[in-house]
Formats: C-alpha cells, structure tokens, sequence
C-alpha cells in the first residue's frame, strides 16, 4: 500500500534532511514552477568583469570565481572561510560602482561545522561553496524592511541547542535563502530540489546563535536586519561563498 504524505509533512522531511533548514517546521505549502538552475551558470566572456571594468576586485576572489558573477550583479556579500575545514568566516558586503567593488560592511561570521564543500551532500555539515542568487527572505519576526521577497510564518523555528550547546531559539527569525539547490521565487521554507534531497537544501544566512551550522551562514542579528535592508534584487544580488583558498581560483 502506498502512504501519501501531506504537502505540510513533505516540506517538514525535507528540511530535516538538510542544512540549516533542518530545525524548521513549515507552517504552508508552496507550490513551485520547473526548477531553476541552482546556481548562476559562468557568465559569458563578454559578462566576465575586467580589471579595467571594475579595477577594485573582490579581494581574495580568483578569476574563475569572479567569472560566475554575472554581468547584471551590482551587489556581492563575499563569505570567505577562514579554512577549508573551519567552521569561523567572515561576511563582507560589496557594491559594484564607477569605480569597481566597494567594500560597505564587514562582519564575522559562522559557517557549518565542518567546513566547505566544492559538492555539497545532504548531512556532510559542510557549506556549498560557490556563487548563488539572492532572491528571498523570511523569518519568525515581521518584515524589517528589506526589499527581497519576505515570508514571515511560524514555520521558522529552530528547537533544541547547537553544536556547542547553544540555545537554537531565534536563529531563523530572519533567514535570507541561498539559492543553493531550491526553486528561486519561493519561501526559504519551499522543499524543491532541483538536485535532488541527496544533494542538501535549506541553505539560508541566518541570526548567529554563538556556534557552527549545518550548512549556513549565520551573522548577528543586527547584521542580518541591516542586510536585509541593504539587499534590493533590482541590483540581482549574490552571494560567493567559500573557504578562502577555494575563491581564490
């Protein structure tokens, strides 16, 4: 006999079976178009950005990095890890002016428990690296402002403690979705997987509790309200995200 779950009991599974999204239960069900790409295909060479188009680089990031930005990107958040298997980074916030890339705020960050992974499985406690769109946002707590689509529900909660014993509680009060693995245009808590379950999802910047993730980044919450004000997808934000030895290439 075959058992169907309810479309609430499917999205609950499938964020338990990834990143950071595992803690979540989901309040509704979101119905999504075909799947999108999980990531930004390599831009073109005319989409490549020049040294002479933008002579202030991202620091840290190589040429086959900066070469997945595309040609319309004028916001970055940069996540650079501090080891490949360190969960402590940094997040820094770029705009694309006449002058190039222009650093405006820089944070300390957490990563997942182990590390990075240049192909990230559901369970590795590691974090994606690569380059990802940045198109919605949501959490527990009311809009804060932000420009990026918002979901505010009750499905964000994270119960229990983190890795070091920390509480969990407020960690998704505001999360932004890293458009690793999931259909973009749907709530963070959206159970598409364009890959596949095996291949993790859930993969969401979110309020630092004081210890590594599963798989997200995670930045104080006041961090989190200001970056949600910052972000406009009318600028087709991204985030490139990574151990600092894997940006450099």
């Amino acid at each position: 006999m075959i058992t169907r779950m309810s479309p609430v009991a499917l999205v609950a599974v499938s964020l338990f079976l990834t990143g950071c999204g595992g803690g979540a239960v989901a309040a509704t069900d979101h119905t999504s178009a075909a799947p999108a790409p999980a990531s930004p295909p390599p831009a073109s060479p005319s989409s490549v950005i020049s040294a002479e188009a933008a002579p202030r680089q991202l620091p840290g990031v190589g040429p086959k990095m900066l070469a997945r930005i595309p040609a319309a990107t004028e916001q970055v958040v940069l996540v650079t890890g501090r080891g490949k298997n360190s969960p402590l980074s940094a997040l820094a916030l770029y705009e694309r002016t006449d002058d190039g890339w222009q650093q405006t705020a820089s944070w300390a960050a957490h990563n997942a428990l182990k590390g990075w992974s240049d192909h990230h499985m559901a369970g590795d406690l590691r974090s994606p690296i690569g380059v990802y769109s940045l198109t919605d946002a949501g959490g527990l707590l009311k809009d804060p402002g932000t420009k990026l689509s918002y979901d505010q529900g009750s499905g964000f909660v994270s119960p229990g403690t983190g890795f070091e014993g920390e509480p969990l509680a407020g960690s998704f009060d505001y999360v932004i979705a890293i458009n690793y693995n999931r259909q973009p245009g749907t709530s963070p808590l959206d159970w598409t997987r364009p890959l596949g379950s095996s291949r993790g999802g859930g993969i969401w910047m979110h309020v630092d509790h004081g210890g590594p993730t599963h798989g997200c980044v995670s930045i104080a919450e006041d961090h989190m309200k200001e970056l949600l004000r910052t972000l406009d997808p009318a600028r087709h934000p991204v985030v490139v995200m990574g151990d600092a030895a894997s940006l450099s290439h």
